[in-house]
């Protein structure tokens, strides 16, 4: 598996996109920005998750209060973080991948705790979007050194031209639904992962293949840094949608993970 170390600016950013279905940019803010992001987001966890939902809180496990893996709509929740969603430079960056303007509807957390973190199963994310036609992206931020043993994320190199493959269910909290074909020689030819340093960021196409390992680490986190945005475009079936989320919520709740 090879890792790409360019970085895209610019006019790259279309053509780079438009390719392989995904991005790079190393860094794209600095140490101190880096600095500013990790601070504000131990005020955020210090000061609003308690009044999240259950449904916007994901915990690897449910009993400990420290190990949260995930959390949604942080943008619903605090300025600073709305902020960074619609009017920072990754807002930018996803219009130019798409080609059009777009709408930043979710900005998420994602963390692996050290040695319970577990493997994110490959997946699509147009496939929980909900959305005709399937154009958005998801911007990734690292916030910490990211490698293999702490789990980095891997793409399929230009997946997102073939549209959706076969999910089902994984039973994975976070990651509800996985390819239920994955695998393949083309898959394995054509993964690269992306092990990294703090303030990378990733951006890939609703329709691109990805996935991560678990943490093996005995004492790194890896915490990161989700963007979301549609195409100004595209619609979201609310319907379809709502009735997805209302079974994923009872799931949950009957296996005791929310």
């Amino acid at each position: 598996m090879a890792h790409s170390s360019k970085s895209a600016a610019g006019s790259d950013v279309k053509d780079s996109f438009d390719r392989d279905g995904y991005l790079t940019v190393e860094p794209l803010f600095n140490f101190a920005k880096m600095t500013e992001i990790n601070i504000e987001l131990d005020r955020f966890i210090a000061d609003r998750v308690q009044s999240m939902g259950k449904n916007e809180v994901y915990y690897e496990d449910i009993n400990d209060r420290a190990s949260i893996k995930q959390m949604m709509n942080m943008h619903d929740h605090d300025p600073y973080f709305d902020d960074l969603l619609k009017n920072s430079v990754i807002r930018t960056m996803a219009e130019t991948a798409l080609g059009e303007d777009v709408k930043g509807v979710n900005l998420e957390y994602f963390n692996k705790p050290p040695r319970i973190g577990k493997a994110t199963p490959a997946h699509q994310d147009g496939y929980y979007f909900h959305i005709k036609p399937l154009k958005a992206v998801t911007g990734w931020l690292a916030l910490e050194e990211v490698d293999h043993e702490n789990g980095c994320l891997h793409y399929v190199r230009s997946s997102h031209k073939s549209g959706l493959r076969l999910h089902g269910r994984s039973n994975v909290l976070g990651f509800s639904q996985g390819m239920t074909d994955f695998g393949t020689d083309t898959d394995k030819a054509n993964t690269v992962g992306f092990p990294c340093q703090a303030g990378t960021f990733l951006m890939h196409h609703c329709n691109t293949i990805h996935w991560a390992g678990k943490n093996r680490s005995k004492t790194r986190s890896r915490r990161a840094l989700g963007f979301i945005y549609f195409a100004k475009s595209a619609e979201v079936d609310k319907e379809t949608r709502a009735a997805y989320q209302a079974k994923l919520d009872r799931d949950l709740a009957s296996d005791k993970k929310i």
